[in-house]
């Protein structure tokens, strides 16, 4: 059959990376994230702005704006020294465009379409780089963070930064140009037995665009599904 795959949204390929194994040993019945992603999701132009924005705001003049949140919309806002609650248009229901793009994307990818998924994405001042606060709620009861940590620690694709003791955790400046995922804060949820909390950190333009897509086209051609 012939088709067109479709490389998922960066911020989308970030979490359902971390969720699967998760997913394949306690199922999974809802998911929460909130992203905070870099300006480089929103192209070069964006980059220069918020860099002017910020050498305009430390040299005591007034920030300018012309492309975020979104260069068609009908307002601008700067982005530096700011957090942008708004990543693309707002629809009818409340959320923007890329709010349900995570949604629909996650359901989809994981062939849940009955999963609750539920997703608020912000801009930060950060160059590149996305990270995501997620919680989960497994089928599952039980498990215990440290299975938890552990069933990561050996996942494909994954890097396990987790020791809150030393202060080990990703962040967004130490995973630029690396390929994986990096997940960190796992812990479990003081009120739900089956309900975790994560911080999920990978570089948007690697792993959430080029490199996903050399992934893709790599596993099409394992399963000679090209011709």
């Amino acid at each position: 059959q012939k088709g067109i795959i479709a490389n998922p949204n960066c911020s989308t390929t970030q979490m359902v990376v971390a969720l699967e194994p998760i997913r394949q040993k306690y199922g999974l019945k809802k998911v929460i994230v909130s992203t905070y992603q870099a300006v480089s999701g929103a192209g070069l132009s964006a980059i220069e702005e918020m860099k002017t924005q910020m050498q305009d705001v430390l040299d005591g003049k007034e920030a300018k704006a012309e492309i975020l949140p979104v260069s068609s919309d009908k307002k601008h806002y700067p982005i530096a020294f700011n957090a942008i609650p708004q990543i693309d248009k707002f629809e009818e229901n409340g959320y923007t465009f890329e709010e349900m793009k995570m949604i629909n994307e996650t359901k989809k990818i994981m062939e849940m379409p009955e999963l609750g998924v539920a997703a608020t994405c912000v801009r930060l001042p950060v160059e590149t780089g996305h990270s995501e606060s997620v919680y989960i709620e497994t089928e599952q009861g039980g498990a215990t963070a440290e299975e938890m940590k552990e069933l990561l620690r050996h996942a494909p694709g994954i890097v396990l930064q987790d020791d809150p003791a030393n202060q080990v955790y990703p962040m967004a400046v130490n995973c630029v140009g690396k390929p994986d995922v990096f997940v960190g804060r796992i812990r479990k949820d003081l009120d739900k037995d089956n309900g975790f909390h994560m911080w999920i950190v990978s570089d948007n333009l690697l792993k959430g665009a080029a490199l996903n897509s050399v992934q893709i086209a790599e596993s099409l051609v394992k399963l000679q599904l090209l011709k």
